[in-house]
C-alpha cells in the first residue's frame, strides 16, 4: 500500500514532527524484525576500536556542531 502525502507543502517542522511520530510507532511494535548481519559485525567492530584505544567518542553537541561546519 502506497500512501500519497503533500510533503512539498509541508513546512520542516511538521515533517520532522511526523517523522518523530512514525519512528515512536516503530519503536513501540515488536513486529519480530531482525537486523541485518552486517549490523552485528560493524558494532563488534566499532566496540574493538573503542576497547583498543582507535576510536573515541563524541559527545552530541560537538559532533552535531562537527556536522554543522561541514555543511555549505
Amino acid at each position: 500500500m502506497m500512501i500519497e502525502l503533500p510533503l512539498a507543502s509541508l513546512a520542516l517542522e511538521e515533517k520532522l514532527q511526523l517523522m518523530e511520530s512514525l519512528w515512536d510507532d516503530l519503536c513501540r511494535q515488536d513486529n519480530g524484525i531482525e537486523s541485518p548481519s552486517w549490523h552485528e559485525d560493524l558494532l563488534a567492530q566499532r566496540e574493538s576500536a573503542i576497547t583498543q584505544g582507535t576510536e573515541q567518542f563524541t559527545d552530541w553537541e560537538t559532533a552535531k556542531r562537527t556536522i554543522r561546519n561541514q555543511l555549505p
